[in-house]
């Protein structure tokens, strides 16, 4: 860990950013010039290819974000500067020093002996003249501190007495090395290193706080600790169960560490001389009174800002993969809110989302009206010629998934298909401005269930009217900064929005909102202008909305699309301003537009070099060819269904050694939870991912995945399912497994679901796999569930 670097902290913010991405400056300083001037990032990873040589969205998000942080650093120590100069304290040696920091940490480091405080207990002895003592002291321990200490006691300048000196004369000492930039950086770096995180639990909280357990008696390095138990300790720390230190490994009989590197910093050795045990305590008050308690503070909150940055791309990467999950397309679908005594809300959607018709019925107890409800849906299926059924999966989910079963049973002809979908946020949307604006009438029980249909025909376009966070598939997400949290994610949404393109003759406000350049006010514009004047006919139209000018057009066309309008480029993602590009391409080839698109061969062998300028180069040119190939194709994957095993409805129906098919409902750092269609999510430690070594689980699975796990245990008290994806691994044996420290005992991975000390989590090489933990893993805390509301429920009042 460094906190000084000649090089990096002298070169401009575009080339340290170029040297962290490892990219050419050129590339930065024109990305830089483009956010600076507006511009957005998926305009930029789209459009500005040749600007920025092709730098990709992540790339321009990571820019973006460290653009903030060294422009920060700047203005600090711009700040620092001046302070420092103002009271004419500012040596040439210090002003270089402050200007190679390259971290805000080492700039406050250098800044702390110049930062105005309130007198301290040091500057109170300095204004009784106890200086000299110190410097007396620490330049000669030969002198006894007592006798040399007489000579200062004054009743005018309140020095009682010999002890009183001395006391004074050790709080500049202790002020003084405390506040040394070089030894304060050397002794963080060295407990970064070195330091472990102990926890232990307050006696009189073990009882409640049972569900920490696994941090009772805890240690771990603090350079190791994951982001989900560094969280859960902060957790256990803030409900006042566990009691959290860090420090350095003590030796048996030694000093502490800490203190003898202060020792050998300050040149004090304990050779026996008169004043060696006061300044031994010297160093003693130093790191416990003053650099300890600071490093300590600052290491914890870099752990907690490292945890929360590891739980919140957690969160960002399964939204991503969440928001970009195929779509069922544009189909006449029937949902289905389950609910028992207060019935299931039906709602049907056209094919284009919007609202036809609603109903209530009533399939369970008390009513039971099984046959009448599956008349009901059959005739709702008939009269608006329904293709798909969509089925919340929360309360009575699987009991109203059963009888859209014996639907399918009774009426073949129908030709339904159906899919349980995440209720996740819609409770949230039924109740907002959004939905009321929407469906202003319509009672609110019944907006969720047009929001269970809609997201099955595009999750996209419906989660983007929920708040990112409510969408709930994080990781610990209520215990990270609630704006850091919203800004990745709605940063996720707006570049998930502009990959897939937005329809703009349907799109809601909402989703227009996340378009790139647009905001709720223009968004709202357009909605307004189209029903007013019905369908855009062209791109070009958009500048007759009000407020949406030359840079909104420039940032925003490229991401709307027009179908059957009157440019058939409109459909594409080829900006309008390559429009004349395209047309060079026609005129030298000649060919026309219609016979262009869709023709892969000829456009396959066009080469690209043939049509650049001064204006487009090799990148614009190649997306422009292969956009003609499929205009405003979907990136998003094939629509596909999991079927969940007939019989299979509760915890009790599952048993070890069982093969099912389920849906990835979330990703975490230490596994995958999947539905297997119980009202549970299982959990698939990253262990059990794959039967080679997996470091991180997003590069196995995503949410939203179909995929079969096989039954290793569960625990029907504890509501916890143990999964694997290994499914030639041996079934499992009722009792636990056993095996050598290094292939996966059981307490290798306890309740949090951790291997604790990094070990491999796969087999080793040449060996064969370890026998299936049988105890599933889980961290002690609720990880937030992308589909099953019910996960929440079981864990209710954990999470708050």
């Amino acid at each position: 860990m460094s906190f000084t670097s000649d090089r990096s902290s002298m070169l401009s913010i575009s080339q340290r950013i170029a040297d962290e991405l490892s990219v050419r400056e050129s590339q930065v300083a024109s990305a830089v010039k483009l956010l600076d001037e507006g511009s957005t990032v998926p305009f930029i990873a789209r459009y500005r290819k040749e600007a920025t040589g092709g730098l990709d969205d992540t790339q321009l998000r990571t820019l973006e974000e460290r653009l903030g942080y060294l422009r920060e650093l700047e203005d600090r120590r711009a700040a620092i500067l001046s302070s420092v100069q103002e009271q004419g304290k500012l040596t040439p040696e210090l002003e270089l020093q402050i200007k190679q920091a390259d971290t805000k940490t080492r700039l406050e480091d250098l800044y702390l002996p110049y930062k105005p405080k309130r007198r301290t207990k040091a500057q109170i002895a300095r204004e009784a003249g106890l200086e000299p003592l110190a410097d007396l002291l620490l330049a000669d321990p030969a002198k006894v501190p007592e006798a040399e200490a007489a000579a200062f006691v004054s009743a005018e300048k309140e020095v009682a007495d010999v002890k009183a000196a001395l006391d004074g004369a050790r709080h500049i000492l202790v002020e003084r090395f405390g506040e040394d930039a070089e030894l304060v950086g050397r002794l963080r770096a060295t407990m970064a290193d070195k330091g472990v995180v102990t926890s232990k639990v307050i006696e009189e909280k073990r009882a409640e706080g049972a569900k920490f357990s696994d941090y009772f008696e805890f240690d771990e390095p603090w350079a190791k600790l994951p982001s989900h138990r560094a969280l859960a300790l902060f957790r256990g720390r803030a409900q006042g169960v566990l009691d959290i230190r860090l420090d350095l490994p003590l030796e048996e009989g030694q000093p502490h560490p800490a203190e003898r590197t202060i020792a050998a910093h300050t040149g004090i050795r304990d050779q026996g001389r008169p004043a060696d045990k006061w300044l031994s305590d010297v160093v003693r008050w130093t790191w416990k009174l003053k650099i300890g308690p600071h490093v300590e503070t600052d290491l914890m909150s870099d752990l907690r800002d490292r945890a929360e940055d590891e739980a919140i791309r957690v969160f960002a990467r399964n939204l991503h993969d969440l928001l970009l999950a195929a779509p069922a397309g544009p189909r006449t679908t029937i949902g289905l809110d389950p609910g028992i005594r207060t019935g299931v809300k039906v709602a049907v959607v056209d094919a284009t989302g919007k609202l036809v018709d609603t109903t209530t019925i009533y399939p369970h107890q008390p009513r039971n009206d099984w046959d009448g409800s599956i008349a009901v849906i059959a005739a709702l299926a008939v009269r608006h010629k329904a293709e798909l059924i969509s089925i919340g999966n929360g309360t009575a989910s699987r009991e109203t998934d059963k009888l859209v079963a014996d639907l399918f049973k009774r009426h073949p002809e129908l030709k339904l298909t159906k899919l349980v979908v995440s209720e996740a946020g819609a409770s949230v949307y039924s109740a907002s401005e959004t939905a009321a604006a929407e469906f202003p009438t319509l009672d609110v029980s019944l907006r969720g269930a047009v929001s269970i249909a809609r997201r099955l025909q595009d999750p996209l376009a419906e989660l983007v009217k929920i708040e990112p966070k409510s969408i709930g598939v994080g990781q610990y997400q209520h215990d990270v900064s609630a704006g850091k949290l919203a800004r990745s994610l709605e940063a996720v949404v707006e570049d998930c929005v502009n990959a897939v393109g937005v329809d703009l003759n349907t799109a809601s406000i909402p989703l227009l909102t996340r378009v790139s350049g647009l905001n709720e006010t223009i968004a709202r514009n357009i909605v307004e202008f189209r029903d007013k004047n019905g369908a855009f006919r062209s791109r070009k139209q958009l500048l007759e909305v009000p407020r949406l000018g030359p840079k909104t057009f420039e940032q925003a066309a490229g991401f709307l699309r027009i179908r059957e309008g009157e440019n058939p480029l409109d459909t594409s993602a080829v900006h309008p301003e390559a429009y004349p590009l395209v047309e060079r391409i026609l005129k030298k080839t000649g060919k026309d537009l219609g016979s262009v698109i869709g023709d892969a061969r000829f456009l396959r062998g066009l080469s690209a070099e043939d049509f650049t300028d001064e204006r487009f180069g090799v990148p614009t040119v190649e997306d422009i060819l292969k956009e003609l190939e499929k205009p405003g194709r979907d990136p998003r994957p094939e629509f596909k269904t999991a079927e969940f095993k007939e019989g299979v409805e509760e915890l009790k129906d599952l048993q070890p050694g069982m093969v099912l098919e389920g849906v990835v409902t979330n990703v975490t750092a230490f596994g995958a939870f999947v539905d297997v269609g119980v009202h549970q999510d299982g959990l698939v430690h990253i262990s059990q991912l794959s039967t080679s070594f997996v470091k991180d689980p997003h590069t196995v699975v995503k949410a939203g995945d179909i995929v079969k796990v096989k039954v290793l245990e569960v625990d029907i008290p504890r509501k916890r399912i143990g999964l694997t994806m290994r499914l030639t691994d041996a079934a499992p044996r009722p009792e636990k497994a056993q095996g050598p420290r290094g292939e996966r005992p059981r307490d290798d991975r306890p309740r949090d679901g951790r291997p604790q000390d990094g070990r491999r989590n796969g087999p080793p090489a040449g060996k064969p796999a370890a026998k299936p933990n049988p105890a599933p893993a889980r961290a002690p805390e609720p990880i937030n569930n992308a589909f099953a509301e019910a996960f929440a429920r079981a864990q209710a009042g954990k999470k708050r």
